[in-house]
């Protein structure tokens, strides 16, 4: 029993002495005592900035009619040579109005009878050898003849197919002694003495259009610039293709500008001279809105910032910045805020 007492006395000594000498393991403060950040930085700078959009127009005539007749007739003047040009109430087709100008005829007659029985009636009456209404009868005809011959001038005016304004003819589609009706277009007249412009706009850039506003555009064929002037914009933007519409007056008269032709239109939306640019690997994208950090003495403070027009290389800040900061462009996602950073380079 001694022996065995002495024994584990023994041994919870050596198990003492053990303890004693394990050293003890201290927190580490590698983290604390950690130096800055060594990253490149970037001066904010401004200059140009600038969205430049081409967009297929379309040249339209200042004016376009598909010329029609308004009655039913069989053609017996055809006055219209395809590609000339025509003046202002010049005839163009002549339609068989026999029949409307027998029927004048005939009226005309009745009027020259009907006109001396409403005198000789107007001298009776003064007599009174007649009644007051025996010649009322007789003025009322007199009236009623009259309205026909002007209704029978009416149709046969129709029956002349007169240029509704100067301009060129194109093809026609008609020939001497065809028979036409309203449905019939027998040619088609445009006045191409200026032309029209028709192009659509993203539905974002719509707010950007202002009436009076010069648009710069070209055609196929030709190095030459030429301008037009907005004077119009549809009242909706397009639900199949969300564009807006605008239509502009082109400002010069030239041979080679030609209705129906294609217009590469040059626009530029948002050209700034003083923008605010930082590279495009400085922005930090976060849930919501976007952020740089900026240098200060030592310190990554975090920013929130607006961008706006972006390219491949830099990006334009609206607002949260200013002009002289210094933002830093590589190490982003190794850095917290307030960490502790230094500069190595400076662009």
């Amino acid at each position: 029993m001694r022996i065995y007492l002495i024994t584990l006395g023994f041994l919870i000594g050596i198990t003492a002495c053990k303890e004693k000498k394990s050293p003890t393991t201290a927190p580490s403060n590698a983290g604390r005592n950690q130096g800055p950040v060594m990253v490149n930085g970037y001066i904010v700078k401004t200059g140009l900035v600038s969205e430049p959009l081409e967009l297929p127009g379309t040249l339209l005539a200042l004016e376009e009619t598909e010329i029609h007749p308004e009655v039913n007739g069989r053609i017996t003047g055809l006055y219209i040579n395809e590609g000339s040009t025509i003046t202002k109430g010049a005839l163009m087709v002549k339609l068989f109005d026999g029949d409307l100008q027998a029927q004048l005829q005939k009226l005309k007659v009745q009027l020259q009878i009907a006109e001396k029985t409403e005198e000789r009636n107007k001298e009776l009456l003064k007599i009174n050898g007649i009644s007051q209404q025996d010649y009322d009868l007789s003025f009322l005809q007199v009236s009623n003849i009259k309205a026909d011959i002007e209704l029978i001038e009416t149709n046969i005016a129709k029956t002349e197919i007169r240029a509704p304004y100067s301009g060129k003819i194109g093809f026609r589609n008609v020939s001497m002694g065809a028979y036409v009706t309203p449905a019939t277009i027998i040619t088609t007249i445009r006045q191409v003495n200026q032309l029209r412009l028709q192009f659509s706009i993203p539905e974002k850039y719509s707010s950007k259009i202002v009436i009076g506003q010069i648009i710069p555009f070209s055609i196929a064929g030709s190095n030459q610039k030429f301008q037009a002037k907005i004077y119009a914009t549809e009242s909706i933007v397009s639900e199949t293709t969300r564009g807006l519409n605008i239509r502009c007056i082109v400002q010069q008269s030239n041979s080679a500008l030609v209705a129906g032709g294609f217009a590469k239109v040059d626009m530029d939306f948002a050209k700034n001279e003083n923008a605010l640019l930082v590279p495009t690997q400085a922005i930090l994208p976060q849930a919501r809105g976007k952020k740089v950090i900026v240098y200060r003495n030592g310190i990554a403070s975090f920013v929130d910032v607006q961008t706006g027009v972006r390219d491949s290389a830099n990006v334009e800040i609206i607002s949260g910045i200013k002009a002289g900061d210094t933002i830093v462009t590589t190490g982003l996602m190794s850095i917290r805020p307030e960490a502790k950073i230094k500069l190595t380079k400076v662009q």
